[in-house]
């Protein structure tokens, strides 16, 4: 998969890009990351990639000029058909780990960063395919979004994790939260791994596990039990949770 990232601030994304699972993918020629600064579009003596709102206002718009030449140059030096443009604001949908997963199934994404107070509407009424936010916040740009999503989506690409069981489990993939992990030792000053995980017993584990993750997602986030796949048996057993009722520890 290939992700371009429209930047004023390319080195910001050195570090998170140079370490670790991302690293690792770009080496195995998994994901091919690049970055393209919109300034190098600009015209003009100073290269200018913001200007005034029209009406008034504080602040700075992106212009769309820039923008609008940097993704063209994208999609002309790189051949997909399978590729979305992702504008990154506020203003958009929540991104979800549905949505990485439907994202994971493309060739390309170009995601384009803002910065100052915004867009020019131009760009994201007829330049983006999509608008997306990471939540209900203001970030001073959309770099630490693009590096977000990106990171999510490279999650869910085959031969990035080095289990492929890894992403089916993670929180948010089938909907709920994750269940609890331990690792060695069984006894760590007095607090112990639930005796379910060292009996052997894969169906018995695999049930426990499906309880655990719905008592979490009850206590943290009940309200992804009103859009998440249950069984009967998990419509049961929350029922349960509400009368006070759980499973081993």
């Amino acid at each position: 998969m290939r992700i371009d990232i429209l930047s004023l601030f390319p080195a910001m994304f050195d570090g998170p890009f140079g370490d670790s699972i991302i690293k690792r993918a770009v080496e195995k020629g998994i994901l091919d990351i690049n970055i393209t600064n919109p300034r190098d579009f600009a015209q003009g003596k100073h290269q200018q990639v913001d200007d005034t709102p029209f009406g008034g206002g504080s602040g700075m718009v992106m212009k769309p000029e820039p923008v609008f030449r940097a993704v063209k140059h994208v999609k002309l030096h790189t051949q997909y058909e399978n590729r979305r443009v992702l504008l990154l604001s506020p203003e958009g949908q929540v991104f979800t780990q549905s949505k990485a997963r439907e994202l994971a199934q493309l060739d390309q994404l170009i995601l384009i960063c803002g910065h100052y107070e915004g867009f020019d509407a131009r760009i994201s009424e007829n330049l983006a395919d999509e608008i997306i936010s990471i939540g209900d916040y203001v970030l001073t740009g959309g770099e630490l979004p693009a590096m977000i999503i990106t990171d999510a989506v490279a999650r869910m690409l085959p031969g990035v994790l080095g289990s492929e069981e890894s992403a089916p489990t993670d929180s948010f993939y089938n909907g709920l939260l994750e269940h609890p992990q331990y690792t060695r030792p069984r006894d760590f000053e007095g607090l112990t791994v639930p005796e379910v995980l060292l009996s052997g017993d894969h169906a018995r584990i695999a049930k426990w596990r499906r309880q655990k993750s719905l008592e979490i997602t009850l206590r943290n986030r009940p309200d992804l039990l009103e859009v998440a796949e249950l069984a009967d048996e998990d419509r049961k057993y929350i029922e349960l949770l509400k009368q006070g009722i759980t499973t081993d520890k």
